[in-house]
This record gives C-alpha cells, sequence and structure tokens, in this order.
C-alpha cells in the first residue's frame, strides 16, 4: 500500500515539475504561432512599384527592388484618403509644395519666373582665317575666358601663303612700298597684331600654326567646334555668355497688365537664397502677347557679379499692384496635375504632419509657364503634390481609393463626334503610332521624321467640325500642347529629349482619344519609371507591352493600365 501512495506521490511531484519547466513555453508557443500567421498574412510590396503586392518578401519583379512590408492599416482616415510608408516617399522622391495667391491680401502681385542670359552682352568667337584646329585650349562648356586668352591653335595654309608673300614683298618694300603695305593689311585683317607680323618679318621664318585670342570676357555657353575641325574664316568656334548681369523674365496674365510698367520696383527671389530678397527694376515689357497662353514677358536686369544667379534657375517676382483687386488669382505647378478627359486632378495632402493624401478635381485657367491658373478646387495654403503624382495615383488605386484610374467613367467626359473630325485624329493617331514604335526601336532620325508628320496631321485637322462648344473648347486646348511637343520633336535627332517630350505628347493625345474617339481599339499603357521615375504613358495598338521611353534597356516595362473603346 505504501508503495502506491509513494507511486502516486512520484506521479504529482512530476506533473507539477512538468507544468513549471514547460507550460509557459506551451502558452509562449501559442503566442509564437500566432505572431507567425500575423506575419504570415503580411503583404509586401515595392516602393517604386505599389500595384506589386505579394504575401512573402523578395524581389520586386518590374526593378528587382527587394520588397518592403505594405501599409498595415490606415485607422482614422476619410474614405477618399489613403496613407504611405516614409520610406515610400522617400524612394519615390515625392515632394509637395504650399499654395498660394497670385495676389495677395496687401495687393501686391506674384510672378513665377525663370533667369536667362543677359543677350545684350552675348558674343560669339570667331576664326579670323580658315584651317584645322591642331589643339583647342577650351575643354568644357561654362569654363570662364578672358579677353587675350589663348582659345586654339589652327593650321592654316592661307596664312603660310600670306606670310610667304610678306617676306617676298619685304625685300621689294623700298622699290614696291604700296605693295609691301597691302600684304601686311591683309594679315591685319586676320587679326594679326604688329608685333606678330613685325617678328615673320623680322626671322623670316614662316610659321605654320598660328594662335587665336579671345576678343571678349566670358563664360562658354556652348562648344561649337571641336580639336581636328576644319574651320572656315569668319566660323564661329565658341558661343560666350557675360554672366556678370542676368535677365529674369517673369510670365504675367493679361488681366494683370494694367499693374505694370517699365522702371518699376520688383522684388525677386529664388529657391537656392530663400533668405535673400533682390530688389530690380521692371526693364522691358513685351509689346506682343503670346496667343496660345494669353500671357506677356515682363524682365528685370539682376547684377550677378557673385555668380549667384544661374541660367534657368527658377525665381518669383512681387510687384506692388498699381490697381486695387478684389478678386485673387491662384496658381499650381504644371508637374502637380494630372489630366483625365475633360477634367484634371491633383493630390493634396490635408495634415501637413502625415503621409496622408486624397485625390482633388480642380478647374483650371491658363498656363503660365511652368504654371496654371485655378479657377476652382482648391484654396491657398493647401498642400498638393507637385513630383511623383503618378506614383501617389499608383498607390490610391491599390489600396482601393479614388485615383485617375479607377475612377476614370467618373471623372472623365466625351464628345459625340463627327465622323469626318474622327478620321482625321484616326490619322493623327497612325502617325502618333508611328513615332512610338520609332521610339521603341531608339531610331532618333525615324522618331524625329514621324513626329513632323504627326504635327502637320494635327495641323489638317478641322475644329470647325465640333460643333459643340465644350467639344471646341476642349480641342482648343489640346492641339497648341500637342503641336508644341511634336514641334520639338521634330526639331532634335537627341532621343533623350524627344522622349521627354513624347511624354507630354502622349498625356495630350490621349486625353484627345479619350474625349473624341478613334475607329479601333487602343491600350493606355504605363511605365513608372520613366521620366527619372515620375512615370508616363503611351498609346498602343496592342495589349503587348513595348516601352517607348527606354527602347530595348527595359522593353517590356510597364503595363495596360486601360482599354479605350469609344469607337
Amino acid at each position: 500500500m505504501k508503495k502506491y501512495i509513494v507511486y502516486i506521490v512520484i506521479l504529482i511531484v512530476g506533473v507539477t515539475l512538468g507544468w513549471l519547466l514547460f507550460g509557459g513555453s506551451s502558452e509562449g508557443g501559442s503566442h509564437n504561432h500566432a505572431n507567425e500567421t500575423a506575419e504570415g498574412n503580411k503583404m509586401w510590396t515595392c516602393s517604386m512599384h505599389p500595384q506589386i503586392m505579394q504575401p512573402e518578401p523578395g524581389d520586386c519583379p518590374i526593378c528587382g527592388m527587394d520588397l518592403i512590408p505594405a501599409e498595415a492599416g490606415a485607422e482614422g482616415l476619410a474614405a477618399n484618403q489613403f496613407k504611405l510608408t516614409k520610406n515610400a516617399l522617400a524612394l519615390a522622391n515625392v515632394q509637395t509644395t504650399v499654395i498660394g495667391n497670385a495676389m495677395s491680401v496687401d495687393n501686391t502681385i506674384t510672378l513665377s519666373g525663370k533667369i536667362a542670359e543677359n543677350e545684350k552682352s552675348n558674343a560669339v568667337q570667331v576664326s579670323y582665317f580658315a584651317g584645322r584646329i591642331e589643339r583647342l585650349n577650351v575643354n568644357f562648356t561654362g569654363e570662364k575666358i578672358n579677353k587675350g586668352q589663348l582659345l586654339a591653335t589652327i593650321y592654316s595654309p592661307e596664312l603660310v601663303k600670306a606670310q610667304q608673300e610678306l617676306l617676298t614683298a619685304a625685300s621689294l618694300k623700298e622699290s614696291q612700298p604700296e605693295l609691301y603695305k597691302a600684304v601686311r593689311n591683309k594679315l591685319k585683317l586676320w587679326k594679326l597684331s604688329e608685333n606678330q607680323i613685325n617678328q615673320i618679318e623680322k626671322t623670316g621664318v614662316v610659321k605654320e600654326n598660328f594662335p587665336v585670342y579671345a576678343t571678349v570676357t566670358g563664360t562658354v555657353s556652348e562648344k561649337l567646334v571641336e580639336q581636328g575641325d576644319y574651320v572656315s574664316q569668319g566660323q564661329a568656334l565658341l558661343k560666350l555668355a557675360n554672366l556678370s548681369t542676368v535677365w529674369a523674365n517673369f510670365d504675367a496674365y493679361e488681366n494683370q497688365i494694367s499693374n505694370f510698367k517699365v522702371g518699376q520696383n520688383i522684388s525677386i527671389t529664388t529657391n537656392a537664397y530663400p533668405n535673400e530678397v533682390f530688389n530690380a527694376k521692371v526693364s522691358f515689357i513685351d509689346p506682343v502677347m503670346n496667343p496660345e497662353t494669353r500671357t506677356i514677358t515682363m524682365r528685370a536686369v539682376l547684377n550677378n557679379n557673385k555668380g549667384k544667379f544661374k541660367p534657368a534657375m527658377f525665381v518669383t517676382g512681387k510687384v506692388q499692384a498699381t490697381e486695387k483687386h478684389s478678386e485673387q488669382q491662384l496658381s499650381i505647378p504644371a508637374t502637380s496635375v494630372l489630366w483625365t478627359g475633360k477634367r484634371s486632378v491633383v493630390y493634396v495632402k490635408p495634415e501637413a504632419d502625415k503621409p496622408v493624401f486624397e485625390m482633388r478635381e480642380v478647374i483650371l485657367g491658363g498656363r503660365v509657364g511652368e504654371n496654371y491658373q485655378v479657377e476652382k478646387g482648391l484654396n491657398s495654403g493647401e498642400e498638393i503634390v507637385t513630383n511623383g503624382v503618378f506614383t501617389i495615383d499608383a498607390s490610391a488605386q491599390l489600396q482601393g481609393k479614388k485615383s485617375m484610374m479607377n475612377h476614370t467613367k467618373e471623372i472623365m467626359e466625351s464628345f459625340s463626334t463627327p465622323k469626318a473630325f474622327k478620321e482625321q485624329l484616326q490619322k493623327a493617331y497612325e502617325d502618333y503610332i508611328k513615332l512610338k514604335d520609332a521610339l521603341v526601336k531608339t531610331d532618333a532620325n525615324k522618331a524625329k521624321e514621324s513626329a513632323a508628320e504627326l504635327n502637320k496631321s494635327i495641323e489638317l485637322i478641322d475644329m470647325k467640325l465640333l460643333t459643340n462648344e465644350a467639344a471646341h473648347k476642349q480641342w482648343m486646348q489640346l492641339v497648341p500642347l500637342l503641336k508644341e511637343g511634336s514641334a520639338d520633336m521634330a526639331k532634335t535627332t537627341d532621343i533623350d529629349a524627344q522622349r521627354k517630350s513624347f511624354k507630354t505628347v502622349s498625356e495630350h493625345f490621349i486625353k484627345a482619344v479619350q474625349s473624341f474617339g478613334i475607329n479601333e481599339v487602343t491600350y493606355k499603357q504605363y511605365c513608372p519609371m520613366a521620366d527619372s521615375d515620375k512615370g508616363a504613358y503611351w498609346l498602343s495598338k496592342e495589349k503587348q507591352v513595348l516601352n517607348p521611353y527606354f527602347g530595348d534597356m527595359m522593353l517590356k516595362c510597364g503595363e495596360v493600365k486601360e482599354t479605350i473603346n469609344n469607337n
């Protein structure tokens, strides 16, 4: 009996010890299992391509980057708001801007502009004699050149012959002084100095290579020749810009013209020097208005002895209005706008300290330089996305929020188009496809030719066929942008420049096809990595993606975003 009692006690003690030693681990195991399950439910995405969603980590099938955990939740957000991770925002280079009125409450007009070279101070350095450039001493664009500096050494058969004539004439100068004088003057016309001519005559040695000295001081804005090139007499070697003064060119709206006059004070600020204000005076107001943008150019001259201002730098100017205006005008950067048929949208960041965004439809007025007037939809002080807009839109679509892509039917307006107009647009579409195919093949010469054909086709489209007032106005807005973009492409064989302009052409041609229709189905395709990861669209006759922005480098990067079938 005692034996059984001992066995029972041992059993109880063993169970107790087992529970003490391993009981907690069982609970922990359940907890770990729950964590593993939760971890297993986590989705992974690409910071550059948020449309990619996978249940486990790995590489992005588009760009090969490591996938990151997708945002776990969006508590406390409105129905049309969505949130992005800070890492995704940084990698996509998303930038925002707080917008403000062009006319402030103190009756000051704010204008956007750019720094340009002072054309009055520009010069061209030429060669005064023909020959071959044996040595070019100018190495790069932007190099500072001083008057009298040695620019190049040229071998000139004409100068060799002229020196031989000088030596012959020198031996006859007593008997034929007029001939001697004429030969010396001939060398002076080729910019040889008295000392150089005297040295040749004194030594009796014919020099084969002659130096070319700078006749002005300036900065090299363009090299027009290379070492080894043959140049003719009077041919330009370099373009020089004297940047001691520069122009600040501003675009002003038609309804603001009465507020400006030559000699008026203007305060100028830059992003490069945000704490400095540069005071100048209006020196020129263009007497001719741009008929497409309905703007004029207003100019101020800035002292640039310290080299702070660089050509193409963005500047902001403030001018005190001469007339009181109760209406205030808001403007936004063109990079912030997404076009969807007739309407346009932007992405607003409601709270400055949170990476939360929402789409907002806006009504735009005219375009001035890099900005659009806003007639309705935004208020002064709101923060909008100005860079990485396509990435933001793709993220909205991914999270099931209102976006340009998944609300196309809701926000896109189309028109009942006359058959003749649609046929003319169809011809332009065929030329557009030829242009796209040339870029796919990275054929810059063919792209230049196709762009010229597209420009001609757009020119031949008869807008008088559009009797609907809204449709007519829509085409009037599109045609100058299509013509400008295609004309830019037809002027160059620089494939990168062509692809940059092709993005603009495509954006507006897609809008035209969506609004007016063509006689076949077309596919709207998108590459998120085009234009330095800002993203870009194009149209294709086939579903297969052949990327015009990269060609063979990334031929199949992209996807079909929409099938357009409004024939």
